[in-house]
């Protein structure tokens, strides 16, 4: 991800039309990522009540996909530059789809989250090389239009995803209820695949390139330790094996922390942790990021096991509206962050604060008789919270950091932004799920946990760089 291997033939030796069908190929692997990261937020109880799997199969299920994908996301980017993009996006598609045929046919939780690990791994070595590739078939002047794409593509994405899930759940028809919202990758995966290998142009990569393998697997560890550590003692009470869990964990970011400072090409620049703004960006963005992912998870839960809804009624009134919100507001955005820079991101706070809270006061006043005319106008204010923080992070951030720290600035944000989305699927859950029997009382503990994080991160901004910078917008 930090670096660019140059194509094999220049861009103008591909017509337009292929150029094009290129990019839906890349958008459409991007859809699968998206759609069978957020499923399961959705789709947790139904899938729990089936397998027999308890609390801490809730936890796992989103975080697991979370945790590899972010673990390897820039070793994906990296052995892309080495072996060729075409190589390891086909590799990855591959291995994405035959995961998801892995998750449909579980028999049991092991077995699922095991196979939703290595979904996430292959989604590692797949979404890294959309940009590299499509960088290499466009010319300069049409990259920006090809780009502009992503947002509309995964807008509609994200609104209607969790509405196709629910929808294949409640009306099941192919009689294999939760299964088949895995088993359409095989026709979603299967084409994609195909439209890849015959479109996609051919590249050889730099084996010269080089990667820190011991740098992953020790954040790895430390990543697994920490959520097995955290779901295991919110799930059987905090016995030895959890505390050794999280001992172990600190063990492993130590070491991850002083290979960094050591490697000569390190996962992450050693320098980029001198520069203030980047580090209070990444602090702020794994707190954010954290906080919203487990409040996703936590309003699924409550909708559906607090109020009853059934997974299409909490699609429409939690899932879609929050997404809408998102989609509104990042395309709102995209024209301000010149004009107002890290302001932006304190409005985006304060938003998804607002609507929090405002679902907070519904629910301590309501409880389970809480209704979906203050439901869904509190999940579009905090969507929109969302989505007007979730690109903005990102670029101010960048702001200050050197053009040649730029790519591992960009891959290190992307990769922490999957870590703390497996973080607060398996953090904020812990707090739901400690008083299981008491919804109404779970939710608010949550929601205002949440809130406590985003005042925090509000008092984060003002170390921000001012502004976004030009080459990193």
């Amino acid at each position: 991800m930090t670096s660019t291997i140059a194509p094999p033939s220049p861009a103008g030796a591909l017509s337009p039309a292929r150029r094009w069908a290129v990019l839906a190929v890349i958008l459409a692997a991007e859809v699968l990522d998206l759609i069978d990261a957020t499923i399961t937020n959705l789709a947790a109880p139904t899938i729990t009540a089936d397998l027999n799997g308890g609390p801490s199969l809730v936890q796992w299920l989103g975080a697991s996909y979370a945790l590899a994908l972010g673990v390897l996301l820039v070793v994906g980017g990296r052995l892309g530059d080495k072996y060729g993009r075409r190589r390891v996006f086909l590799t990855g598609l591959a291995g994405f789809t035959a995961a998801s045929v892995a998750c449909g046919l579980a028999t049991g939780p092991a077995m699922l989250i095991a196979a939703r690990l290595v979904q996430g791994a292959f989604g590692a070595l797949l979404i890294p090389q959309g940009f590299g590739i499509l960088g290499a078939v466009f010319p300069r002047d049409q990259i920006g239009k090809a780009f502009s794409a992503f947002g509309p593509v995964l807008g509609l994405s994200a609104v209607g995803s969790p509405i196709l899930a629910a929808t294949l759940i409640d009306t099941d028809p192919l009689g294999l209820g939760w299964r088949s919202m895995f088993l359409i990758n095989i026709v979603l995966g299967g084409a994609a695949l195909i439209a890849a290998h015959r479109l996609l142009p051919r590249d050889t990569g730099d084996r010269g390139t080089v990667i820190d393998t011991t740098g992953a697997v020790l954040l790895a560890g430390a990543m697994a330790s920490l959520l097995y550590g955290l779901i295991d003692g919110s799930a059987h009470g905090w016995r030895p094996a959890a505390w050794a869990a999280l001992g172990a964990a600190v063990m492993f970011f130590a070491a991850f922390a002083r290979r960094q400072a050591s490697a000569g090409n390190p996962l992450i620049r050693p320098s980029l942790f001198r520069n203030r703004g980047f580090v209070s960006g990444l602090l702020l963005g794994i707190a954010f990021f954290a906080a919203v992912a487990g409040l996703l998870y936590v309003i699924s839960l409550f909708l559906q096991g607090g109020l009853g809804y059934s997974p299409l009624h909490t699609a429409l009134t939690g899932s879609a509206p929050m997404a809408a919100g998102i989609v509104i507001a990042s395309i709102a955005c995209y024209q301000l962050i010149g004009k107002l820079g890290r302001t932006l991101i304190l409005i985006g706070l304060l938003t998804t604060l607002a609507g929090t809270l405002g679902l907070w006061a519904a629910v301590h006043t309501w409880g389970t008789a809480t209704g979906p005319a203050v439901i869904v106008p509190a999940a579009v204010v905090i969507g929109l919270g969302m989505g007007t923080c979730f690109g903005t992070v990102y670029d101010i951030t960048l702001g200050d950091v050197t053009p040649d720290e730029a790519g591992s600035g960009s891959g290190s944000l992307t990769a922490v932004q999957q870590l703390a989305n497996a973080l607060g699927a398996a953090a904020v859950t812990t707090v739901y799920l400690h008083t299981p029997a008491r919804p109404a009382h779970a939710m608010t503990t949550s929601l205002l946990i949440v809130a406590g994080v985003t005042l925090i991160c509000c008092c984060l901004v003002r170390l921000l760089p001012r502004t976004a910078q030009p080459q990193h917008h």
